[in-house]
């Protein structure tokens, strides 16, 4: 593979099967490497594959397609008559389009009323500035600098959305036939995304309406509205995230998703029924141990299927309401291009077909059907780039950590044309998070390395989801730690197959991976050189100006930085900087909240002093992803693999 391949991949996301079951449609998602813009259209498909066509066409964004109940018509939002995203209705006998808002907001999620006469959605509504200052006006015709901007909140900028502005999202119910919008919540609170009931008299949706929410930011309820005097009555009161709230086909009971927080830094989501009034609430997943996600109702109104990850997959499972569980279908994922994170998406239908996002190490997210009990692949919309592209093949690999024998799980990705009886330059990749799981799925980053002549390690140490609550609860207010031992011990392991260059060993990775990696060149000098990309440094600082302070102190320390300075100082990988020679590049967005790039200028200017070998890579404009732009994921490959390849070889 070539750098350049990243603006002719794509991907499938969004699958959205019929009622029916006979028709998919999904969501196209490519590249233009003029613009360098992601765009993406919906396409439309038969069950079998045949007559798989697109809907909307050109450059612009569509997306979040919808089926109404009866299958005749299609929400979607998109931005193809101006840059305003709308939300749009397609009626299927005609192939007709139609804008049913206007708004300088976009619309959220679409959630279709039974009878298929309306729609409910979120939108953001801005309110008015609030200010304590009172500042003299400019004179008329006065040039002044912008007036200045008061904050009182305690999340005043969000990664990848900037400094907020002030207003919230609302809950909205719209007719078919369209015009004016009418706002359903009012008030300083963010609702969730809307469900009708059976009846269509009332909104079932989650949010944190509770007055300490910027203090509790995880403490979420399920709640129900209702439309004729707007009163908001909560069907859950326990502390903890409840959300994803899913009725059943005969509106009698609420699916939904949670856990009793605990104030862990990884708990388990469960799947909990309850009857519509919110009264004899069951945990139908307690004996899983994995997360439960995107839960969906069995027709029949018996069972539930949900998806859930484990050691790599991500898979679609069943309950019974009986609290029985089996899994259908495995291989969900390809939804992240950059970075071998295993995620995907689904949907079922009535009759009991699955429409899937097909992930493989050989491919980005296809489209794949399930029908009774035979997986069928649609789509292979990179067949074009791969078919002149020798991939790096990936093999699955696991080892005993050396700190206390626990098992690990990792991958090996070696460089196209390998032969094992020949050396090679190793790469540890270390993913982020630190509560995410890396997996059996497809990686452009990963890739370019391979291509670039290395073998690859990538691995799920302690921290991971994927593996129970023991296992990602293990770094508990013990984070960077023991994982460093995972680590290592992977390395060693994969020397040991005997075709790695032991004197050109490298290690990268971002965010969690970046905080591992720094805290790595602390603790050893066995590497030849590191990339520290979107990093914690220092805990002290970070916590207090990413953009969640009260989550991050709450959930990953036991106290504030002034009040557990011990802590905070044991786990920063600055605390360790004296002990680096390693030399290490730095790289990180310009508009980064979640990991600040104050974070790696402190890591930046600290190797400077301790004359290490050190330079800093920043990339405008982008945020903690580094995904905005296609051409932000391809720099970061393309500024690592310079960083390592100056230092390949070198003496």
């Amino acid at each position: 593979m070539e750098l350049m391949d990243l603006f002719d991949m794509e991907y499938i996301s969004n699958p959205e099967i019929s009622p029916d079951g006979s028709k998919v449609i999904y969501v196209r998602n490519f590249k233009d490497v003029m613009t360098d813009r992601d765009y993406s259209n919906i396409w439309m498909t038969n069950i079998d594959g045949t007559q798989n066509r697109p809907l909307t066409q050109g450059n612009q964004r569509d997306s979040n397609p919808t089926w109404s109940n009866d299958g005749t018509k299609i929400a979607y939002h998109s931005n193809q008559q101006d840059d305003k995203t709308k939300l749009f209705v397609l009626f299927l006998d005609t192939r007709e389009s139609v804008a049913l808002t206007n708004s300088s907001t976009p619309p959220g999620s679409v959630s279709w009323s039974a009878d298929d006469k309306q729609l409910a959605f979120t939108q953001f509504v801005p309110s008015t500035p609030k200010s304590l200052l009172t500042i003299p006006a400019k004179p008329a015709g006065a040039t002044w600098n912008d007036a200045p901007i008061f904050i009182d909140e305690m999340n005043y900028r969000s990664d990848g959305s900037g400094y907020t502005k002030p207003g919230n999202r609302q809950i909205f119910t719209l007719g078919l036939n369209g015009g004016t919008a009418r706002q359903r919540t009012f008030g300083d609170n963010n609702y969730g995304n809307p469900n009708w009931t059976k009846d269509g008299k009332e909104l079932i949706f989650s949010a944190n309406l509770h007055e300490n929410n910027e203090l509790e930011p995880g403490n979420s309820e399920v709640y129900q509205l209702s439309l004729s005097d707007g009163k908001v009555k909560a069907l859950t009161s326990r502390f903890g995230p409840d959300s994803n709230p899913v009725l059943s086909p005969d509106g009698s009971q609420i699916a939904f998703t949670g856990n009793d927080d605990t104030y862990q830094g990884y708990q388990v989501n469960n799947l909990y029924l309850m009857n519509l009034d919110g009264t004899e609430v069951k945990n139908l997943t307690a004996d899983l141990d994995r997360d439960a996600s995107n839960p969906q109702w069995e027709a029949n109104g018996k069972g539930i299927y949900f998806q859930y990850d484990e050691k790599g997959d991500t898979k679609i499972g069943h309950v019974a309401l009986t609290g029985k569980i089996r899994t259908l279908v495995e291989g969900l994922g390809g939804l992240d291009l950059g970075r071998p994170y295993n995620s995907g998406d689904y949907t079922v239908s009535d009759n009991t077909r699955f429409a899937f996002t097909l992930g493989g190490t050989d491919h980005p997210s296809d489209l794949a059907v399930w029908t009774d009990g035979e997986v069928k692949r649609i789509t292979a919309v990179n067949d074009d780039v791969f078919s002149y592209r020798n991939l790096g093949k990936v093999e699955e690999m696991w080892w005993k950590s050396s700190f206390d024998q626990w098992d690990i799980q990792g991958w090996i990705v070696t460089p196209p044309n390998f032969d094992p009886s020949k050396k090679y330059p190793m790469i540890l990749e270390i993913h982020g998070g630190p509560f995410a799981m890396y997996g059996t799925t497809f990686s452009y980053e990963i890739q370019q390395y391979a291509a670039a002549g290395y073998v690859v390690l990538y691995t799920n140490p302690r921290g991971s989801t994927g593996y129970g609550q023991d296992f990602g609860n293990s770094i508990h207010h013990d984070y960077p730690n023991h994982d460093y031992a995972d680590l290592m011990s992977g390395v060693d392991a994969l020397i040991e197959k005997g075709y790695v260059d032991t004197e050109n060993l490298f290690v990268t990775g971002g965010s969690g991976g970046g905080l591992l990696t720094a805290w790595i060149v602390g603790k050893t000098d066995r590497f030849k050189a590191a990339v520290v990309a979107k990093p914690v440094i220092n805990w002290s600082t970070h916590v207090l100006y990413a953009d969640n302070p009260a989550f991050f102190t709450k959930y990953w320390f036991p106290g504030n930085p002034w009040e557990e300075q011990e802590n905070y100082a044991k786990r920063s990988p600055i605390t360790f900087v004296g002990n680096v020679t390693t030399p290490t590049m730095l790289l990180g967005g310009e508009a980064d909240y979640r990991t600040p790039i104050a974070e790696s200028e402190q890591f930046y200017a600290a190797l400077k002093l301790q004359g290490v070998e050190t330079a800093m890579v920043r990339i405008p404009n982008a945020s903690h992803g580094l995904v905005d732009r296609p051409s932000m994921l391809m720099s970061k490959s393309a500024s690592i693999l310079s960083w390592f390849n100056y230092y390949l070889n070198k003496k």
